[in-house]
């Protein structure tokens, strides 16, 4: 389509639409970008900005520099996000956890070592992909990364505690059980994690822009909104993550080939962990957009008469 600067190439009204638009920010080849060629991204969109922008220059090619800014640069501070806790290395960084959280045989010890590495990581990943229009000091991110990661933890592995009964009639999904006992102890921690790793927002509140772009106002209200949306999608995300590796290497396993070679059970799980995530992040995040819209009725009072629109946008993060 004809491309049009800050908007998205594909429908955001509709769940394709918008899972379209976030496989281009999970693209793991954005990683690869070079600063060169991030800067030529950059003064390519920054020329259409001021009419410049020099002969022969493809719609294509636009949305090719806007995708990579796009999946590198935040959209509140205009910061490069570090590699690790980008949307698009959320799967490739993320998956030796997650193969970590599901080894079989797990100690007391492994299991809260790997629960703190993946909460460690998940707060990192909130944090970076917040919403930005209001600075956060480092003392307010201590302090959330020290509650959400103790409490993330304590939940997660609450599971451990629990006996579980198993028997030989049931069927052979019941390897699994402990995995899927762990799917709302995970939930619960990751909504943990996100809410305490943004509290800023709820105190202070987050911009609220009209159609024009312009900012008129700070609302708390919205900020609810916001976490409320990105808490939903943290309750989707283990979901496939937790439950299709133990189901599909429950069956894998019996097959000759790794019966006779079980040094190949270990490379197989890993890729089913990163086939599981790599199809969980994008379909959990497309749940809402980035950029969400809210009735100013719905607002605090004087953001309603600061503005003539019925409807204002805000950006509701990662």
């Amino acid at each position: 389509p004809p491309f049009q600067l800050g908007r998205p190439r594909y429908d955001q009204s509709s769940f394709y639409g918008r899972l379209r638009h976030y496989l281009d920010i999970v693209d793991p080849r954005t990683l690869l970008v070079s600063e060169s060629r991030l800067q030529e991204c950059v003064k390519l969109l920054d020329d259409f900005r001021c009419g410049t922008l020099p002969p022969g220059v493809s719609d294509a090619q636009l949305w090719e520099a806007q995708k990579i800014k796009q999946a590198i640069v935040h959209p509140d501070t205009e910061e490069k996000i570090f590699m690790p806790f980008r949307m698009s290395g959320y799967v490739p960084f993320g998956t030796p956890i997650v193969v970590g959280l599901l080894l079989p045989n797990q100690t007391l010890a492994s299991t809260v070592f790997w629960q703190w590495l993946n909460q460690s990581h998940n707060a990192c990943v909130n944090f970076a992909n917040r919403n930005a229009t209001k600075p956060t000091p480092v003392s307010r991110f201590l302090q959330g990364y020290a509650g959400a990661v103790t409490s993330a933890v304590s939940i997660a592995i609450s599971p451990v505690f629990l006996k579980i009964k198993r028997s030989e009639d049931v069927l052979e999904v019941s390897l699994s059980t402990n995995h899927l006992v762990s799917c709302p102890s995970t939930a619960s921690a990751n909504i943990c994690n996100v809410v305490l790793m943004r509290h800023t927002e709820l105190a202070e509140g987050i911009d609220v822009r009209d159609s024009s772009g312009n900012i008129v106002g700070s609302s708390k209200i919205a900020a609810k909104c916001a976490l409320l949306e990105t808490a939903l999608t943290r309750v989707v995300l283990p979901m496939p993550i937790l439950v299709l590796p133990p189901l599909v290497m429950a069956f894998l396993e019996k097959l000759p080939l790794l019966r006779a070679h079980q040094r190949l059970v270990l490379p197989v799980h890993s890729l089913v962990c990163l086939a599981s995530f790599g199809l969980a992040l994008p379909l959990a995040i497309s749940l809402f957009p980035q950029i969400s819209q809210v009735e100013v009725s719905k607002l605090e009072p004087e953001i309603a008469m600061a503005t003539d629109c019925e409807v204002v946008t805000y950006n509701k993060g990662l």
